[in-house]
Formats: structure tokens, C-alpha cells, sequence
């Protein structure tokens, strides 16, 4: 699509299983597939696993595809992910979308054990190494991070024994850095992005996407740029944004080291170099409230859904026409109730924007 798209497909994303809301969340998936949304999303960090709750989300709705969002490289071998993959998407009936990322170095290091060096290469080698396995040759590789088989043992080449649905399981990679977003754009069928601003969106997005897409001769037609933004609704704008401080300052002010957090870097190339260290500086020393209330609201409106229906369909179109191709929604809610509204008020929002 790009610039000037006149459609634009809904996704929904459950985040992280657990916390007293496993339920509610299989519900909102439910939902989601009911009101026609393109693909629901689950996560994972060192608590609850993607496969496993999209497999039970996939159990449990009848139209809407599950994926990946994301499956961390590092924990995982890369012929594990692609008999994974291929295992989904032949119980759900080709409704797989697999979705990666190599995490951060906290939880690559601290969780899994795994240096988290040259990160862009072990993306491209991973990748290689998936495909290839979810195509169903027999595996060999011969890279700088795996060899397959093993030299001088027993290992000889296999091939993957489950059929998937389809030909080709659509790969996506979550990507924030230049670098790391045109490789996307070189290897990938999509994008998953975080944080996405409308009018930032080709200078930290689509630009670097696009020249991956070149790179490989290949145009942007047929490929999914996918953030998840948050979305709450109401009429006061001010106290909505006042909802997601805590979360945006975790991002740009705790996730990762004070060199490298992806996060804040992104906030940094948005125009907020300035405020995006202040909230570091808070938020890495303990003061969690001050870097919330550091976080400027523009920031938090740039980046998320929030106020009435008729100004979040204002904002979809503003994401639709900067190319956006899928929008997936992160309804916002302290009930069920609180949050099947804001999803339903997404599909009405849209419709009234034109785009669905």
C-alpha cells in the first residue's frame, strides 16, 4: 500500500498472558475474531511463552489469525521456531503469522544465557535457517552462529516431517533501529513496530523499510507494516494520556542499559532527545513517578489512540495515509467491559474513517 492507502486492517494484541487476566484476554481475542479483526497478537519476556497462548487463542476462535509478537531468537533454536511455526499453522488451519526479535541484552544475557552480540547478522542467519527449515528441504547451513549438521559427528541433514497449511508462513521481525529496519524491509514480509508517531513515521520507519525492500528488488507493495499502538477512549484527552505514563516511561527510561535502550533512541529520533534522557535519568535511579510525570504528553498522544471515537478515527487515517498497512490495537481498561468498548470503538472508529 503506502502513502494514500484507502484500507487499513485491524489487529488485536494480548500482550502477556497471566496477571489475573487470562481469561479476559481469551475473551477480548474472541471478540476480536467475532468483529472481523485481521490478527490477534500475543507476547512474550520471561514469563508466559507465545506459542502456547496462541494456541489455545487459536483453539478457541474460528477466523483470526494468531501470530507471534514476538518469539525471541535467542530463546529458541532456529529449527525449533520453524517446527513451532509449521505446528501452528497446521492446527489452526493456516492462521499462523510468525513474528520475531532478538529481545534486548537483559533478558538475552540475564534470561537465556545468550551474548547479545552482532544482532542484525543472527536475525539474518536465524531467518535464513527458518525458512529454509519451514520449506521443508533437508537443513544444512554453514554460518557464523550455526552450523548444520554439526561437522565430524553423527549429525546428518533432515527435513522438517510436518506439512504446514500454507507454502509460505508470513515472517515478520520487530524492528526500532535504521539498521535493523531496513533489513526487515530486505528479509521479512513485515515490520512490527512499537511507539509509532504518524507524522514521524517514514523518517524512523518506512524510509529505512523501503531501502531494505530496494536492496532486495523488491517494492513495499504486499508487505505489512504493523505497529500496535494503545487505545482508550474518552473525552478527556489529558487524563487518558495520564494513563500511559507509567508504561511509556518503562520503555524509554528502564528497558535496557543506559546505552542501549532501543526505546529511548527511537524517542530521541521523534524529536524528544532531551526528555527521553530526563526520564532515563529518573527512571534509572529509582524515581519512577518523576519519569513518569517527565514524559511529555505529546509524546504519549503521538504514539497512542486516545479520546473520543470520532478523534481516534481522525488519527487512523493519519496512520492509514503514512503507511500503515495493519493497526493493531492495545484497548486499554481496568475491566473486560472497559476493554471490549475500546475494541468495539476501534472497528467503529475505523469505519467511520473510511478505511475498513
Amino acid at each position: 500500500m503506502g502513502k494514500g492507502c484507502v484500507y487499513m486492517r485491524l489487529g488485536i494484541n494480548l500482550g502477556y498472558w497471566g496477571a489475573g487476566m487470562d481469561g479476559d484476554n481469551l475473551a477480548v481475542a474472541q471478540e476480536a475474531d467475532r468483529l472481523g479483526f485481521d490478527v490477534c497478537w500475543a507476547a512474550e519476556a520471561y514469563g508466559s511463552d507465545a506459542p502456547t497462548v496462541l494456541a489455545w487463542v487459536a483453539a478457541r476462535t474460528e477466523r483470526i489469525d494468531v501470530g507471534s509478537a514476538i518469539m525471541q531468537i535467542p530463546a529458541r533454536q532456529p529449527a525449533m521456531t520453524a517446527m513451532t511455526a509449521a505446528t501452528l499453522d497446521s492446527l489452526s488451519g493456516g492462521r499462523f503469522r510468525l513474528g520475531l526479535g532478538v529481545s534486548g541484552p537483559q533478558v538475552s544475557e540475564g534470561w537465556y544465557g545468550v551474548k547479545f552480540d552482532k544482532p542484525l547478522a543472527r536475525t539474518r542467519e536465524y531467518v535464513e535457517i527458518v525458512r529454509k527449515a519451514m520449506s521443508r528441504e533437508r537443513l544444512t547451513h554453514d554460518g557464523e552462529h550455526w552450523t548444520l549438521p554439526l561437522p565430524g559427528g553423527p549429525g546428518k541433514p533432515i527435513k522438517l516431517t510436518v506439512h504446514p497449511e500454507r507454502e509460505h508462513i508470513p515472517l515478520y521481525i520487530a524492528a526500532i533501529g535504521p539498521k535493523n529496519l531496513e533489513q526487515t524491509g530486505e528479509i521479512a514480509d513485515g515490520a512490527l513496530l512499537i511507539f509509532p508517531s504518524a507524522a514521524h513515521l517514514e523518517e524512523t520507519a518506512l524510509r529505512p523499510l523501503r531501502a531494505g525492500r530496494a536492496k532486495a528488488g523488491l517494492t513495499m507493495d504486499g508487505f505489512d507494516v504493523c505497529p500496535t499502538v494503545p487505545l482508550a477512549l474518552g473525552d478527556d484527552v489529558d487524563a487518558l494520556a495520564d494513563v500511559f505514563r507509567p508504561y511509556t516511561a518503562l520503555y524509554v527510561g528502564g528497558m535496557g542499559s543506559r546505552k542501549q535502550n532501543f526505546y529511548n533512541q527511537l524517542a530521541g529520533r521523534m524529536g524528544y532527545e532531551k526528555e527521553a534522557a530526563e526520564i532515563q535519568d529518573k527512571y534509572l535511579a529509582g524515581d519512577k513517578a518523576g519519569a513518569a510525570a517527565a514524559v511529555p504528553r505529546s509524546l504519549i498522544d503521538q504514539t497512542a489512540l486516545l479520546g473520543p471515537v470520532e478523534r481516534i478515527a481522525e488519527r487512523m487515517t493519519a496512520y492509514a495515509e503514512a503507511g500503515v498497512t495493519t493497526l493493531t490495537l492495545a484497548p486499554a481498561g481496568f475491566t473486560l467491559d472497559e476493554r471490549l468498548t475500546a475494541l468495539r470503538a476501534g472497528v467503529t472508529a475505523l469505519e467511520r474513517a473510511g478505511l475498513g
